[in-house]
């Protein structure tokens, strides 16, 4: 018969070992949501991580702009005022053209 002591060691390493696989499993998930999440297009709000919440309305002269741009992933940007968006400028230092992602 085995003693308390045996078989408190026997479960601190099966709960060390099952730690392990999860720490593995979880790794593999993550990847295959984030490769499906690129595969389709997919965005936070499309898998309910963004809550609609309430709907401020735009000050007069506030419109969103109309977009110019689609980046290689369907991202959207308008061309206007402000900081570039990261494949916008990640693609120009490539040597593309912004011509190249006109709509």
């Amino acid at each position: 018969m085995a003693t308390y002591l045996e078989l408190k060691a026997k479960a601190e390493k099966m709960m060390a070992e099952a730690e392990e696989l999860r720490v593995k499993e979880l790794a593999d998930v993550i990847n295959d949501v984030k490769e499906k999440i690129k595969t389709y297009g997919l965005t936070a709000q499309d898998l309910g991580l963004i809550s609609g919440g309430r709907k401020k309305r735009a000050a007069p002269g506030s419109e969103k702009a109309v977009a110019k741009y689609r980046g290689p992933n369907g991202e959207m940007w308008s061309g206007g005022r402000g900081r570039k968006p990261r494949w916008v400028t990640e693609a120009l230092a490539k040597g593309k053209k912004l011509e190249d992602f006109a709509i």
